[in-house]
């Protein structure tokens, strides 16, 4: 019993030290925040009501090219919620448009498809 309780505390104090390890502490190439999903790193951007979101390859860095790609962002701030639609916009980009200025402290979740139909979600605070 006694090694028993060892082994959960011992899990118990190693699960903090896994989450500082995320992604979504690290900045991207652009200086926006971070998240692996769906097979990809996927950094954001905001600017005024744009929204960009850059996709990597995680295992070299590289810019992935987001054609095929299909992707939209949940905003949530300042109790309002909205639904933008991002369409592949360059090399490695998607962008969309919301109909506010996202403000501080919005909470964006992006769900992603790749054209390998890989799909996922991502939250991102700002």
């Amino acid at each position: 019993m006694k090694y028993i309780a060892i082994l959960v505390l011992s899990l118990i104090w190693s699960v903090p030290s896994f989450a500082q390890h995320s992604h979504g502490s690290e900045k991207g190439p652009n200086g926006g925040q971070m998240e692996d999903v769906a097979g990809i790193d996927a950094e954001i951007l905001t600017a005024g009501n744009t929204i960009t979101i850059n996709v990597f390859d995680p295992a070299n860095g590289k810019p992935v090219s987001t054609k095929g790609f299909t992707a939209a962002v949940l905003l949530a701030g300042g109790g309002a919620r909205e639904t933008v639609t991002l369409e592949p916009s360059g090399e490695n980009a998607l962008k969309g448009t919301s109909k506010n200025t996202v403000g501080a402290g919005a909470s964006m979740t992006l769900t992603i498809k790749t054209a390998e139909g890989k799909s996922g979600q991502a939250k991102f605070g700002k």
